[in-house]
This record gives C-alpha cells, sequence and structure tokens, in this order.
C-alpha cells in the first residue's frame, strides 16, 4: 500500500521527523566528506529544519584515509562543543575491510555505532568483494560487535542470494535514503527498492559528503515511503 497516492518530495513528505540519521561525513576536513565547519552547520540547519532528531558522523577509516580514532574524538569533540543547534551528535566510523582494518579490528580500536545493538558500519569497494567475505563479518561477530553493512545495494558484485546468505548470518543493513530517489542511478535506485520491500534494510542514512548533495536528495520525488517508516526511526 502507497503511503501517498501522488508523490512527494522528501522534504514534503515529513520523512526526515524523528529520524536517525546513521551514516554521515560531517565531520569537516578529515576525509572526502564536508571541507568546513560552516558548510557542517549549514548542512546540519537543514537537516533540523526537516525534523532530523539525532546524525551519526561516521568518517572514512580506511588505507587511503587512516584516520586515529583518538584523532577523530578529538576532533568530534571541538566540533560538538561549538554546535549550537538541536540535532543530537554521536560519532561512529565506516570501515573498509582492508588490512588496516584487520589492524583495528585485532586491537579493538573501534568506534562502533551505538543504537540499540554495538553496531560496526563496514563497507567494501563497489566492484569487489575483499577475499572471505563472510569470514571477515564473522570475526566482527566474535568480537562483540554487529555487523552493519553500509550502503548494500550499491555493491555491483551482489546478487540477491549473496544478501540472503548475509543476513542468513545475521548482518545488519544500512540503506542510502539517496539511493531510493536514484541519486546514484536508476540500476542503483531499482536494487534498492527491491531489498527494502523484502525487508533486509535494519538502519538508514544519508550518507551526507556535501551540503549540495542533501538538499538536491531531499528534493527529490518518492512514492513508497510506507515501507520506509521502521528503518532507522530508533
Amino acid at each position: 500500500m502507497w503511503l501517498f497516492r501522488q508523490k512527494k518530495t522528501l522534504a514534503e513528505s515529513g520523512f526526515f521527523r524523528g529520524f536517525t540519521d546513521c551514516h554521515s561525513h560531517l565531520l569537516p576536513g578529515i576525509d572526502d566528506g564536508v571541507k568546513t565547519e560552516e558548510e557542517t552547520w549549514r548542512i546540519l540547519d537543514e537537516m533540523e529544519r526537516q525534523g532530523v532528531r539525532k546524525i551519526w558522523l561516521t568518517p572514512h577509516v580506511m588505507e587511503d584515509m587512516s584516520n586515529k580514532t583518538v584523532t577523530l574524538q578529538q576532533k568530534f569533540l571541538s566540533l560538538k562543543q561549538k554546535y549550537q543547534g538541536k540535532v543530537e551528535l554521536a560519532l561512529a566510523a565506516e570501515y573498509m575491510l582492508d588490512n588496516l582494518f584487520e589492524e583495528r579490528l585485532e586491537k579493538d580500536d573501534l568506534l562502533p555505532l551505538e543504537e540499540g545493538k554495538r553496531y560496526l558500519l563496514v563497507e567494501t569497494s563497489y566492484f569487489n568483494p575483499p577475499m572471505g567475505l563472510l569470514s571477515i563479518l564473522q570475526r566482527i561477530q566474535k568480537k562483540g560487535y554487529h555487523p552493519l553493512l553500509a550502503h548494500p545495494e550499491r555493491y555491483e558484485y551482489m546478487q540477491m542470494m549473496d544478501y540472503k546468505t548475509l543476513k542468513k548470518n545475521q548482518i545488519s543493513f544500512q540503506l542510502n535514503i539517496p539511493s531510493l530517489v536514484g541519486m546514484y542511478g536508476k540500476h542503483i535506485e531499482k536494487k534498492a527498492k527491491i531489498l527494502l520491500k523484502a525487508g533486509m534494510y535494519d538502519l538508514g542514512g544519508n550518507d551526507v559528503h556535501s551540503l549540495i548533495f542533501y538538499v538536491t536528495t531531499c528534493k527529490q520525488k518518492i512514492d513508497n515511503l510506507s515501507f520506509l517508516k521502521n528503518v532507522c526511526k530508533i
């Protein structure tokens, strides 16, 4: 059943009221996301107007962006102390499943996303999985974390059988909301809607890297919001 007979934009729909955004790159100057505090403030202001309740700042950690945990914590604390808005800010990280991650996992030097469970937000290359992907995810579980696979709809190498195998092994999925409105192309949009209707997503986020990206996403029209009502409404 459609929530609306006529398509509305994400902004018009009111979907973001009470939303917990579990994936963003708003910690300025730390990765390929927002570069300045001013842009961070503008995005947060827009999110506040949309009714976003909480946002997790999840900077990249990978071999090419080897952000140290303590550095991220210090930069986040500084940003949070300056912030005067109403959106609740929290810090985690998005980990590429590479050799650096293996080192951090062994040392338990990680920033989990604590939303009911002790999630660990992880990603892979869009085109090729790391060798032994399921084995890596199971090692994460043995360390006491719940693997949360970022934007699974964007992985070109994954088919429905792969998604079902991961879900059977208690791997959580994080939906990129922009995928549903064609921000990464029609192929990704179609895949995201299939996974959403199959009930495979656990949490959601905008994966915001810039103000223009977020504003453009909010202007896109969407119709099947009824399927989204439990995604990241924590």
